[in-house]
C-alpha cells in the first residue's frame, strides 16, 4: 500500500505464467490506460518522488491508469538475468486481465515503449492507441543517424551506474531538472535499490543494446502519440524516426530536460495525451513549467544617479534597459517585467540564460555602469501573463548576492549546463533569505 497526501493506492498481483507481476489501478475512467515504465521502477516507492502522483492522478482524469512493475523489477518476482521482451510483453496481457482490461492506450516511457510497440502490433484487437515519451526504436542508434551510444561509451556508462547504482547519482540522466536538489537525489537513490540490484540493472540495461524493433513498425495499426523532451534530448532523433516509420503517428516535441515525464512540466505531457485519446483538453488554471530565471540590476546606481543628474542617468538606464532587450531576444529569452533598475526574464535553456547574462554584463561596461546578475533554474506557474513559484525567490535572492561584474548561478544551473563550455568558480554555500536549505552558488568564469 503506498500513501501519498492521505490517497491509498492499493497493490495487486497478476500471474504471468510462473511470475507474479506487481500493479495498480488508479480511477475508473472510460477508458483503460496502461502505462509500462522504464528501467527503474517501484509502485510504491515511486510515489514519494515529486510530481509522480500528480502525473499518474493527471492521467486518471480522463482515463483508468493502470500501473505496473515489469518482471524482475519493484515489487514483481525477481529473476536472474534479463527477461527477454517477449516475455515482458506477456506480463501486459496478464496486468489487463486481472484488472479486467479488454482494450487500452498504452503509454510506453524509455524501456516501456518497444515493449508496447511489439505489444500493439501483434495484439491489435486489445490496443485502442499508443502514446510514447523519450523512447526509442533501436537503442544503439537507427541507420543514417548518429549512433546513441558507442558499445564503449556504453560500457563506460554501465560501470560508472553500477559504481554509483542505488546513491541517486543517475538523477541527473532521468530527472535532470531536479539533479540539483539533494532531497530529490536522496529519494531517487532509494527508488533504484527497490527497484532493483545493481546486478539485475546490470542485465537489463547490458540487454537494450540488443533491442531493435525496427521490423515491428509497419504492423502497429494503432494510432501513435511519440513525444520527447526538446531541450537536449538524446532520443529526439529515435522520435522522429519513429513518426516518420510508424503508419499513424503524431511528433510533438515539449519543452523541457527529463527523461521521465513527471518530475517537471508533467501537466503539458497530460494534457497532450488527453487530447490525443480523446479528443479534447481539459482548461487547466496554470501551466508548471521548467524555465532559467534571470534576475540583473545597477551596482550603485544610487550614488551613479547623483554622479550624472537626472537627464544623463535617464539616458542610461535607457540604453541598458534596450541593451538587455537586445540580448535577451537574442538568447530567445522572455522579459518578464522590470523593476527600478533590474530587469527579470525566463528561458527554456539554461546555457543560453548565462550567455545572455554574460553579454549584458560585457555590454552595459560602455555604458559606465556595472550589473550583478543571478540565475536559477526551475519551476514556475504561468497563468496568463503572471508568474509564480519558489524559483522565482530563489533567482532573486541568488542575484541579490552577487559582486559588480559579478554572474552568480545556483548549483542547479551549473549542473544542467555540463558540456556548454561555460567554467565555474565555487562561491560556496548560502542561506537564502525566505528560502528553506543552504544553496551551494558558483560564478561563471569569464
Amino acid at each position: 500500500m503506498s500513501v501519498d497526501s492521505g490517497v491509498h493506492y492499493e497493490t495487486r498481483y497478476a500471474r504471468s505464467g510462473d511470475i507474479s507481476i506487481a500493479y495498480q489501478v488508479i480511477g475508473d475512467g472510460p477508458r483503460d490506460l496502461i502505462y509500462v515504465p522504464g528501467i527503474i521502477s517501484h509502485l510504491e516507492f515511486s510515489h514519494e518522488l515529486p510530481g509522480y502522483t500528480d502525473f499518474l492522478n493527471g492521467l486518471a482524469s480522463f482515463a483508468r491508469v493502470i500501473v505496473f512493475d515489469k518482471r524482475g523489477n519493484g515489487l514483481s518476482d525477481r529473476i536472474a538475468g534479463a527477461p527477454t521482451i517477449e516475455e515482458r510483453i506477456d506480463d501486459i496481457p496478464a496486468v489487463m486481465d486481472a484488472a479486467g482490461s479488454k482494450r487500452a492506450v498504452l503509454f510506453g516511457v524509455s524501456e516501456g515503449g518497444p515493449i508496447s510497440l511489439l505489444f500493439a502490433a501483434t495484439h491489435l484487437d486489445r490496443v485502442e492507441a499508443i502514446v510514447l515519451y523519450e523512447t526509442f526504436v533501436r537503442y544503439g542508434g537507427v541507420p543514417g543517424q548518429t549512433p546513441m551510444w558507442s558499445p564503449d561509451v556504453h560500457k563506460q556508462f554501465t560501470n560508472y551506474m553500477l559504481e554509483q547504482y542505488g546513491t541517486g547519482a543517475s538523477l541527473g540522466g532521468f530527472g535532470a531538472s531536479r539533479a540539483g536538489d539533494p532531497h530529490v537525489r536522496e529519494l531517487w537513490g532509494r527508488v533504484e535499490r527497490a527497484s532493483n540490484s545493481p546486478g539485475g540493472f546490470r542485465a537489463v540495461y547490458e540487454a537494450l543494446l540488443e533491442t531493435d524493433v525496427r521490423a515491428a513498425l509497419p504492423s502497429v495499426q494503432a494510432p501513435c502519440l511519440v513525444m520527447h523532451a526538446a531541450n537536449g534530448s538524446m532520443f529526439e532523433h529515435q522520435s522522429k524516426y519513429l513518426a516518420e516509420h510508424l503508419p499513424h503517428a503524431r511528433l510533438v516535441a515539449l519543452d523541457g530536460i527529463d527523461h521521465f515525464p513527471w518530475f517537471a512540466g508533467g501537466d503539458r505531457i497530460v494534457a497532450e495525451v488527453e487530447e490525443f485519446v480523446t479528443g479534447t483538453r481539459s482548461a487547466v488554471a496554470n501551466d508548471r513549467i521548467l524555465a532559467t530565471l534571470l534576475f540583473t540590476d545597477i551596482v550603485g546606481s544610487t550614488e551613479r544617479a547623483a554622479e550624472l543628474g537626472d537627464r544623463r542617468w535617464r539616458e542610461v538606464l535607457q540604453n541598458y534597459y534596450s541593451l538587455a532587450r537586445r540580448q535577451i531576444e537574442r538568447y530567445r529569452g522572455i522579459e518578464v517585467g522590470t523593476e527600478g533598475d533590474g530587469i527579470f526574464a525566463r528561458f527554456d535553456g539554461p546555457a543560453r540564460a548565462v550567455f545572455c547574462a554574460r553579454a549584458i554584463r560585457d555590454g552595459v561596461k560602455d555604458l559606465g555602469v556595472k550589473i550583478r546578475a543571478g540565475l536559477h533554474t526551475g519551476e514556475i506557474e504561468l497563468k496568463g501573463d503572471d508568474l509564480s513559484g519558489l524559483a522565482i525567490h530563489i533567482g532573486a535572492r541568488v542575484g541579490a548576492l552577487a559582486a559588480a561584474d559579478e554572474v552568480l548561478v545556483s548549483r542547479t544551473v551549473k549542473d544542467l549546463v555540463v558540456g556548454s563550455g561555460l567554467q565555474f568558480s565555487d562561491r560556496g554555500t548560502h542561506q537564502l533569505k525566505g528560502v528553506p536549505d543552504v544553496w551551494q552558488l558558483y560564478a561563471v568564469a569569464g
